[in-house]
């Protein structure tokens, strides 16, 4: 079944069984991301780039495309690798709380502030933040944000004075921060500081035969954490998983493995019916005008 499910995913992509050890593949690999189509080859060479360097990086792409996984990455390759990596989702943490949560806080600065905290920047000195979603952080923060990063200074809540931070700020965003700026909604001046080094993320279903690639290396986890054994996609399956756009990337591919692997039958053969239904029921036309279950169904014939 292993061999079938190579071939297959071979006939549908049009590459040779093994092509996709790439030295941008290999490089992927080391940091733990799966990604060998040519369109992660510019991203891995930004990475490798930018990470060598104290610029501020900005990851770009769609939710669910991977863009904690490469300001990791980002880190793991940069001189701070020894320091502390501290991811925060802006969008995660309700506003009233996000100041504190960042920039610490004093004694007696608000009701139940009773005694000093540091906040999540000063947590990282030395090191580097990770800051998901920027474009949804409040305008009042980010002038706080340009602070840090122009002065290399931060004041907590209900304090006077400074206190000096050395720490490598990145981000990530879906959203158009050019656009976020016209709107009046992000302040231009931290937008300059931000769009120094960016990382462009490309949606999943522009990776080509990374989406086989992902699905197997879900696959091969779920079946260890579900005690499983061995599992094997069917063709019609692959059918489905390859003609699906991904609207929600890496993570929704995941969670559809994920959700199969659970379903999967005493054979360890898991059909397209086992997948969530959107998936199963969708077939999106390559350009070349065949689908794949064409291309499949030919394959077997």
């Amino acid at each position: 079944m292993e061999a079938v499910s190579l071939l297959l995913e071979t006939l549908l992509f049009r590459v040779p069984p093994r092509a996709v050890d790439g030295e941008h593949s290999a490089g992927w690999r080391r940091l733990g991301i799966i990604a060998a189509d040519a369109s992660m080859e510019e991203p891995y060479r930004r990475l490798c780039l930018f990470a060598a360097q104290p610029v501020t990086v900005l990851v770009l792409g769609e939710s669910g495309t991977g863009k904690e996984a490469v300001a990791r990455a980002v880190h793991s390759l940069s001189a701070r690798v020894s320091r502390a990596f501290i991811a925060v989702n802006v969008a995660a943490i309700p506003g009233p709380l996000l100041e504190s949560e960042l920039f610490g806080h004093v004694r007696g600065a608000f009701t139940g502030a009773d005694r000093d905290r540091r906040g999540l920047i000063e947590d990282a000195n030395g090191g580097t933040i990770f800051f998901d979603e920027i474009g949804d952080l409040a305008v009042p923060l980010q002038a706080k944000l340009l602070r840090a990063l122009q002065e290399g200074e931060i004041r907590r809540v209900g304090e006077t004075r400074s206190r000096p931070v050395d720490v490598r700020i990145v981000s990530a965003t879906a959203r158009d921060l050019s656009r976020e700026v016209e709107a009046g909604r992000f302040r231009e001046d931290l937008y300059y500081r931000l769009h120094v080094a960016v990382i462009p993320l490309p949606p999943l279903r522009r990776r080509g035969r990374d989406v086989f690639l992902l699905a197997r290396h879900f696959l091969d986890r779920y079946a260890g954490e579900y005690a499983r054994g061995q599992l094997q996609f069917a063709p019609e399956t692959l059918a489905a998983i390859g003609g699906h756009g991904w609207p929600g990337n890496v993570r929704e591919l995941q969670n559809a493995v994920a959700q199969a692997a659970a379903l999967a039958a005493p054979d360890g053969l898991l059909r397209a019916d086992m997948l969530p239904d959107p998936i199963r029921r969708h077939r999106a036309a390559p350009a070349d005008g065949v689908d794949y279950r064409s291309r499949v169904n030919a394959h077997r014939r």
